[in-house]
């Protein structure tokens, strides 16, 4: 058995503080590095890079939408030609500054609201797969397990990975419960640990109504913004390698 986790880092900005990179970097198998969008500046996003490539942390583009004061999770409808600039700069400014801590980005996962809106919305889904393939074709798409982004990106050409969450409540129908209603969010280690368990062996995760719903997913998100979030990867570190799961990046 083997499953990537992966973490959203380099959130801080200025004087304000974002989680622990440090700590989550000794964790995860790949780290989401904001882009400058949502959340990081330069400084901070260039020290996240080099402390990924010490640690040997695949690195990934998280890019979002234009919205510093609302942390990208404000719904917006962007033109196409904006959206396909905006994720082409901020790609290429976190591959310049990846060059410079002496890694590589690897793959690209949208942010917060960009990523629930592509899942379903085929037109700012195409914006994303046009803008990965313009600025490099190789890198990997990040996307909602079992949502239909992840066909469309196929068929433009893109590799693609499926990502489950563990901090986050499921629906029936296997999307992610809105951050505005009751169980979005988990906070419970050990339960968290268990459900990322049996989605690994089983391929099901429990839903809000308690059904079990399939997810097919080959990484594992736990968000770096929650108050417990080194918690949660620390105890889904330890109870993947107790039980034989092999953690390691997909695009290591």
């Amino acid at each position: 058995m083997k499953m990537d986790l992966n973490s959203d880092l380099g959130e801080s900005f200025g004087a304000w503080t974002m989680g622990d990179d440090a700590a989550m970097l000794d964790i995860v198998s790949s780290a989401n590095v904001a882009c400058g969008f949502h959340a990081g500046d330069a400084a901070g996003i260039l020290a996240t890079l080099k402390a990924a490539q010490a640690r040997d942390v695949v690195v990934g583009a998280h890019v979002a939408y234009r919205d510093l004061a609302g942390f990208g999770r404000r719904n917006m409808d962007v033109a196409s030609s904006d959206l396909v600039a905006d994720v082409i700069y901020q790609i290429g400014a976190l591959q310049g500054l990846a060059r410079a801590a002496g890694t590589a980005v690897k793959y690209v996962k949208p942010h917060g609201a960009l990523y629930n809106t592509i899942a379903q919305d085929k037109r700012q889904a195409t914006d994303v797969i046009n803008a990965i393939k313009a600025i490099d074709p190789s890198l990997v798409l990040m996307a909602l397990a079992g949502s239909p982004l992840i066909s469309w990106a196929r068929d433009a050409g893109l590799s693609v990975v499926a990502e489950a969450f563990a901090d986050r409540g499921y629906t029936p129908q296997g999307a992610l419960v809105s951050r505005r209603e009751k169980g979005a969010v988990l906070h419970d280690e050990k339960l968290i640990a268990e459900r990322m368990l049996t989605l690994v062996r089983d391929g099901v995760i429990e839903a809000v109504d308690g059904s079990l719903v399939r997810v097919e997913a080959d990484s594992i998100c736990v968000h770096g913004d929650s108050p417990c979030a080194v918690a949660i990867a620390r105890q889904l570190r330890q109870r993947f390698e107790q039980e034989g799961v092999n953690i390691a990046s997909f695009a290591g």
